[in-house]
């Protein structure tokens, strides 16, 4: 548990609404002299007990594996960090040229040799977070496999596939084991059209990528064995990659055939749902299966950062999913290219952001740290095959967060001040 001077006693541990009327260059002043506005914790997230009990999470966006166990070690078990979200680990499909980052969220076999590294050093990495008290979340892509509209034959792990005739012989997966058109999807073209309809959000293709048939047990079983290998090596849950897409019974029948955590208890599971569709569509509907990534947050500390501060003192009480299902943050790897959230282009706002969020106390927060990038699809640093290399936070090619002061000791004092009710 990290120690620090902002753990006193119960009276200074309590947290107290600073968030005043300041421009915008105030919030400069802050950030540099290391102040924070400090909230209420407005809900707990779900308990998540073992490790070192945080419920905050770091989010190292495509750090291969020998980083993200060099980082558990020293700097996130440490400062109190209670988890760390790492990219996809399967083996992924692998473009010539550029390797966009999204080369990953398009899978090819559930083998684990992929851009971050070896099965072997994904299982050192897990044992060497665990030894930290750091518990390990995975990038889970389960809704489906690779972009139909790809030629590329080629991956990290050397699966044999073909996008186009839909087989992925690692699984195996062949073409019956995906939505198609006229049994499921009802476009020709397999794109969803509206995206306010159930069947074709959940049976169409997103983006071209080939939609696994999750109603059939077959492919139910395939995702929950490759989930349940992830569980054998220690990891202890999953973000579960575009789920709005995978119909809520689909995934319920999924998590029942999972084993417990080596920690003991069911895996967390966080679930990637866009909000802007309602009622099955929307985030609450997929509250049954797990909790929903916060971007209702995300969006609201934006706005707030950006337009009026004031608005940050009912933050809580502004529409937010329940806090025990609301895994909030600031960004991700895609809003912050997008440009719905603050990212690390936006400086200090995107710095005291993330130390609000960790003083306010709402939800279960996650502090995303990436790599700078140019344009949308920008690699990670890799080598010329497209592995990724070492995270080097002093090169500047890298945006380390997670490590930044003010951030990382807040930590510390979200864990030290959980439970305190509003003093002022």
């Amino acid at each position: 548990m990290f120690r620090s001077s902002h753990r006193a006693g119960p009276r200074t541990r309590r947290r107290r609404l600073a968030v005043r009327r300041r421009g915008l260059a105030a919030v400069g002043t802050l950030v540099a002299g290391a102040v924070v506005p400090i909230a209420v914790i407005q809900g707990g997230a779900t308990a998540r007990a073992a490790g070192n009990g945080s419920d905050v999470t770091a989010n190292l966006f495509m750090w291969n594996w020998q980083s993200v166990a060099s980082e558990c070690t020293g700097v996130l078990g440490p400062k109190g960090y209670g988890s760390v979200l790492v990219s996809p680990p399967q083996d992924s499909i692998r473009l010539s040229g550029a390797h966009p980052w999204w080369e990953v969220y398009q899978p090819v076999g559930y083998d684990l040799n992929s851009r971050m590294g070896t099965e072997a050093q994904f299982k050192s990495m897990v044992a060497a977070c665990h030894s930290a008290g750091v518990k390990v979340y995975a990038d889970a892509v389960i809704n489906h496999m690779s972009g139909g509209d790809q030629s590329s034959t080629d991956s990290y792990g050397g699966a044999a596939f073909d996008a186009h005739a839909k087989t992925y012989s690692q699984v195996p997966y062949g073409p019956g084991d995906f939505h198609s058109y006229p049994a499921n999807c009802p476009n020709s073209s397999l794109t969803i059209n509206d995206w306010n309809n159930r069947q074709q959000v959940q049976e169409c293709d997103l983006s071209n990528l080939n939609d696994l048939y999750t109603e059939t047990d077959a492919v139910r079983g395939k995702i929950a064995g490759y989930l349940d290998k992830l569980i054998g090596y220690g990891v202890d849950g999953f973000r579960v990659d575009a789920a709005k897409h995978i119909n809520q019974a689909d995934m319920a029948d999924i998590e029942s055939r999972l084993s417990d955590t080596q920690w003991g208890g069911r895996p967390y599971v966080l679930q990637e749902v866009y909000p802007g569709s309602g009622g099955d569509l929307a985030p609450a509907a997929f509250e049954s299966n797990g909790s929903v990534i916060g971007f209702d947050f995300a969006y609201a500390v934006k706005s707030a950062f950006q337009g009026s501060l004031a608005n940050l003192k009912n933050l809580a009480s502004s529409g937010l999913q329940p806090a025990d299902k609301d895994g909030v943050m600031v960004t991700n790897h895609d809003t912050e290219r997008d440009g719905s959230t603050l990212n690390y282009k936006n400086g200090s706002q995107y710095t005291l952001a993330t130390e609000f969020m960790l003083a306010y106390g709402y939800g279960a927060p996650s502090v995303f740290s990436g790599y700078a990038f140019n344009g949308h699809d920008d690699s990670p640093p890799a080598d010329a095959d497209g592995h990724v290399t070492a995270t080097d936070c002093s090169s500047g090619a890298w945006i380390c967060t997670d490590r930044v002061q003010g951030i990382a000791n807040m930590v510390g004092w979200h864990n030290a001040a959980a439970g305190q009710a509003v003093t002022d």
